[in-house]
């Protein structure tokens, strides 16, 4: 009787020990996530729409149409936010000229990304989180600076998410830093992007994560005829584009071909998303973009900084890049009107949980190591404390080599954990893990022998 209650006692201890986790919401970001507000974002996207056109080499001197009044008017709403901040929140038009290329920049051009920056409360941790979306809008062709381009989707939306995630967050503290950014340049070919990504690597920004919001508003295709406001996709590059020939070996010992950085964090905005935004489904795209377009994020991809691209589901080609015009009773433009505003409002809240999420976080684990030294059908995983801050714990997550998501996750607050599953059948990582609940980026092992 003495050894049967023993080994249920055993099988108790065992089955709490390794049950999956159930992660909890943070009461902030909930009360953060019903602040976005769609009437909001429509207002935003409308001003936008009455700057005419935001074409990149468009005026820069008038008041009330062209990319140069639209930045002035971001800064200007920056600014109000950042006077409910108790001075966290800085404000600045990063400006520059950009010579002629003779391709899709034919003059020297005046060049700006309106950026705020919610400075980290914590002076030791340096961590970035990057937010962004394009400015600046276009007709068929790409030259044309003077025929109004509206539009209010590409990428009115995104730089609406920017500033309705900057209103909401500008009034909180987080340890780490965010930058709220409206770069221009995207349809010339990414070059406000380019330009801030140069500056981060110069300047040895410690970008953990950078979340690029282009075409996020619209719930309707083209073509198909689908409409659905309750997807939208995340776009992560697979195979890393910087260093590549240095990471080959290990990534393909390891069979570690879908664990890259951005493919890590791309998994993390669809379990942090989902957790938080209601009817709402993050689909995972195994690549770093569409067929035959570019995104703002992929100038930081190509700088080794962790990237993704938010786009919506179904794209509507008659109101994307188009003259304002209607033929054969089909009305041709990005205009407000083909806009759904509550689907924009979620995909909005997507991004600000994330980022809070994240900029809440303890910094990941350190020398995560997986031990191969013996032949075994557990798992011994080990990892030093982050150097700047001190978690409640750490979480291992595990899934099957073919999952795409991660499927359990285990909770520790010592710096290494053995499962009684073999590393051979399965794909482990650690990430730390807040008071609140708030998870970091999760960190792959390497082997430790």
């Amino acid at each position: 009787m003495r050894n049967l209650f023993i080994s249920c006692t055993l099988c108790f201890f065992l089955q709490n020990i390794f049950a999956q986790t159930i992660i909890q919401k943070d009461h902030a970001i909930e009360k953060m996530v019903g602040e976005v507000n769609a009437d909001s974002l429509k207002s935003y996207i409308n001003t936008l729409v009455r700057f005419g056109t935001r074409q990149t080499l468009s005026t820069t001197n008038d008041p009330k149409k062209g990319i140069g009044a639209a930045r002035e008017w971001i800064i200007s709403k920056f600014k109000n936010f950042a006077a409910n901040s108790n001075g966290r929140m800085t404000v600045e038009l990063d400006k520059w000229i950009l010579p002629a290329d003779g391709k899709r920049v034919d003059v020297n051009a005046d060049m700006g990304n309106a950026m705020a920056i919610l400075h980290g409360t914590d002076t030791a941790d340096k961590r970035i989180f990057i937010i962004s979306g394009h400015m600046d809008s276009r007709v068929t062709d790409v030259m044309n600076r003077t025929s109004d381009a509206p539009g209010a989707n590409d990428d009115g939306s995104g730089t609406s998410a920017v500033i309705e995630c900057a209103r909401v967050m500008s009034t909180y503290s987080f340890p780490a830093t965010i930058i709220f950014v409206a770069v221009c340049g995207e349809e010339q070919g990414l070059l406000g992007s380019d330009h801030l990504a140069d500056k981060a690597q110069k300047n040895n920004w410690d970008v953990e994560a950078m979340l690029n919001n282009d075409i996020v508003g619209s719930n309707n295709s083209s073509e198909t005829n689908i409409i659905d406001n309750t997807r939208i996709r995340v776009f992560s590059e697979g195979l890393p584009f910087f260093e590549l020939e240095k990471k080959a070996a290990a990534i393909r010992q390891l069979g570690m071909e879908n664990d890259g950085a951005s493919r890590q964090l791309a998994r993390y905005v669809k379990e942090t998303g989902e957790r938080y935004v209601a009817n709402l489904d993050v689909v995972m795209i195994y690549r770093n973009d569409r067929f035959l377009r570019g995104g703002d994020h992929s100038p930081f991809i190509q700088r080794g900084f962790t990237a993704v691209r938010l786009t919506e589901m179904n794209e509507n080609y008659e109101h994307q890049h188009q003259d304002l015009r209607t033929e054969k009773n089909i009305k041709y433009g990005d205009l407000p009107e083909f806009m759904d505003f509550e689907y924009l409002r979620k995909n909005t809240a997507l991004n600000l949980c994330n980022l809070a999420n994240l900029a809440k976080s303890p910094s990941k684990p350190e020398d995560v190591k997986i031990d191969v030294k013996n032949l075994t059908n557990s798992t011994y995983l080990y990892w030093k404390e982050p150097k700047n801050t001190k978690p409640k714990g750490y979480f291992v997550l595990m899934r099957e080599t073919t999952a795409a998501q991660w499927q359990k996750k285990f909770f520790t607050d010592k710096t290494e954990m053995r499962l009684p599953y073999s590393k051979d059948n399965y794909f482990f990582s650690v990430q730390s893990v807040s008071t609140d609940g708030n998870e970091s980026l999760p960190v792959v092992p390497s082997v430790g022998r």
